[in-house]
């Protein structure tokens, strides 16, 4: 019998392998972005990238593309709307940097609000997510 108080099972993402690969090999993350629209490790690594130069809104932006992206490969994974995103599976990792990544560049641009709502999800999400990205 299931236990009914334990909450949703965790999500698990599909891997894309061929967008993993090609990221993984040094592809640029525009390039992997464009082919592979649907796969948020590569708009993470855009919105991480664009920060570190700099670029709070362009970071905000592709950030917020792959948290909307992910959020659609969620919910026809069978989330809904709440519960475990496990940073231990791997293709969950894109849309979790993405949420990061929306936190931190929200916060830079002073939407205070948007920057706290994404540090929560993401804290409900995956504690290990948001210790690895928060407190890294």
């Amino acid at each position: 019998m299931d236990n009914l108080l334990a909450g949703p099972p965790p999500t698990h993402l599909p891997d894309l392998p061929e967008a993993r690969e090609a990221l993984e090999s040094g592809a640029k993350a525009s390039d992997v972005a464009a082919r592979f629209p649907a796969y948020p490790a590569a708009w993470a690594t855009l919105a991480e990238e664009y920060f570190a130069k700099g670029h709070a809104v362009t970071s905000y932006a592709f950030a917020r593309t792959g948290y909307h992206r992910g959020l659609d490969q969620l919910r026809r994974s069978g989330w809904k709307g709440h519960g475990p995103i496990p940073w231990e599976h791997e293709p969950n990792r894109g849309f979790l940097r993405c949420l990061y990544s929306l936190h931190r560049a929200a916060q830079s641009i002073g939407e205070k609000d948007e920057a706290e709502r994404c540090l929560q999800f993401l804290k409900d999400s995956s504690s290990e997510a948001y210790d690895a990205l928060a407190k890294g």
